[in-house]
């Protein structure tokens, strides 16, 4: 689907079907105002008879002679309009409009006017909530849905002060889609060459961006040995993918991303259970998260300077996999004891932090599907951040709440750090059952020290379920940071 904006009005499109929004009980709305007499007719009978009043979850067709669809989407009282309501009441209309045979469809949900959501808000959800609406996964499908029954082209109402907001959330959705294509790809196609190819393709197809890739030889020559040894049961070798994008001068720190790409886990020597264990291709969300930002990162020519690492690895047990009991060091000199070889993914991100500190970054931010223990705490709704950096989890939560892609922030207070204490090594891989989110977030600070650095648990956001796959989460919020300190 193509994602156009327009300043045409409701009377001059000639689009297949137009949306239009209704307030509860609104007695003047000037889209319905710029409607052929005859549509306004039907559209007041309507209410006349009971058969709409714009309560939310409501809709409403109209029917003109010339076969174009005005759909008429009801938004309930405007006192009560949620980023979160707008946002479902989209997606429902795109997805069911995209069942219809409009190729051409314009929005013009944009238009509303509502004291709780800003004007940029409101473009970027409608603009975000189509793009996942009509998102469709087919790539390992002999049999394509009907091209047909899909919406070709989207024409989303944006007035001048909007623009900006619209070419933002479209490279928004550029990114969301290439996470979800990452991440509900299956690991015998998505494993860790193929994420390098997947980058490959990027840095070729996009000005200013350049690719490095450390094979398993490469990093065992500089002693990652914490992430070599999640990856030695697999016969997919890791891969340390690091991609830069240079928007800035050379002289400016850049920012760094850090997404755990394990493209499949069975939780190793400590095997998972067997029930929904084909899910753990998720894993590799935080790597789809920041390859997906890097995207819309070029696609919109920020003035930055962005440096992109994954390491890609494959958790699998085998007569050479790694071990509970195992004392392992990483690539810091630090050791550590491995209590739990599926407390992989903090494994291979301390290596990648201490690899990322080497170009000196003015920030360090870490994505990763982490612990199931986030999910407990957060549900669905929210990633969970942490950091020891002042003012940094407030910019990404001020960053998500402006695309409706929300983070919350869970403490880093020293006394957890205790959990890690062993007399074996430095410190062990897993705290205990009590905070796990928070011990996982103590161990990536151990290789953080002196580092501008957050870091963002997904577990919950990533991914759905098995119908939705990938959500693409949380791509918009670190593409709205990115564009937020682009402008400072």
């Amino acid at each position: 689907m193509k994602i156009k904006s327009t300043q045409e009005t409701v009377n001059q499109s000639q689009a297949d079907q137009i949306i239009i929004g209704h307030f509860k009980d609104q007695q003047n709305n000037p889209l319905v105002n710029q409607l052929s007499p005859e549509l306004q007719s039907q559209f007041n009978a309507r209410l006349k008879h009971n058969d709409f009043n714009g309560k939310a979850g409501q809709t409403q067709n109209l029917y003109a002679e010339n076969g174009q669809v005005i759909t008429v989407v009801g938004l309930g009282s405007p006192d009560k309009l949620t980023a979160t309501a707008l946002y479902e009441a989209n997606h429902s209309t795109i997805q069911t409009v995209a069942k219809s045979r409009a190729e051409s469809v314009a929005n013009y949900l944009t238009s509303i006017s509502n004291d709780n959501l800003d004007d940029n808000l409101v473009m970027k959800l409608v603009v975000l909530s189509s793009a996942h609406a009509e998102y469709r996964y087919e790539d390992t499908k002999s049999f394509k849905k009907d091209n047909k029954h899909k919406i070709k082209t989207l024409h989303v109402a944006s007035n001048d002060n909007q623009e900006a907001a619209f070419q933002q959330a479209k490279a928004m959705s550029a990114g969301v889609n290439a996470a979800r294509h990452l991440g509900n790809n299956p690991p015998n196609i998505c494993n860790p060459a193929y994420i390098a190819d997947y980058a490959a393709k990027i840095a070729e197809n996009n000005n200013n961006c350049e690719l490095t890739v450390l094979n398993h030889k490469q990093m065992k020559k500089m002693g990652m040995g914490a992430l070599l040894a999640v990856g030695q049961g697999s016969h997919n070798k890791p891969k340390m993918v690091v991609l830069k994008y240079n928007g800035a001068d050379k002289e400016q720190a850049p920012i760094a991303l850090v997404g755990k790409g394990i493209t499949f886990d069975t939780g190793g020597i400590s095997l998972k259970p067997g029930p929904n264990m084909d899910e753990m291709k998720y894993d590799m969300c935080g790597a789809a998260t920041v390859i997906g930002a890097f995207v819309a990162a070029a696609e919109l020519a920020l003035p930055i300077n962005l440096i992109t690492f994954v390491p890609a690895v494959e958790n699998m047990p085998d007569g050479k996999a790694y071990r509970p009991g195992d004392v392992i060091t990483s690539y810091s000199g630090k050791t550590i004891e491995v209590l739990n070889t599926d407390a992989e993914g903090r494994m291979i991100l301390c290596d990648t932090l201490t690899y990322a500190q080497e170009f000196n970054p003015s920030v360090v931010l870490d994505f990763a599907t982490l612990t199931g223990a986030c999910v407990v705490a957060l549900g669905h709704q929210a990633s969970a951040v942490m950091t020891k950096t002042e003012g940094l989890a407030e910019d990404l939560k001020q960053a998500g709440l402006a695309v409706h892609d929300r983070v919350w922030e869970l403490p880093l207070w020293d006394e957890y750090q205790k959990q890690l204490d062993t007399s074996f090594a430095d410190m062990q891989n897993i705290g205990g059952f009590p905070a796990g989110t928070i011990t996982a977030g103590c161990f990536l600070s151990r290789f953080t020290e002196g580092q501008k650095w957050a870091h963002v648990d997904i577990a919950g956001t990533a991914w759905n379920n098995k119908k939705d796959g990938a959500t693409g989460r949380p791509v918009a919020m670190l593409v709205q940071y990115l564009i937020n300190e682009s402008q400072k």
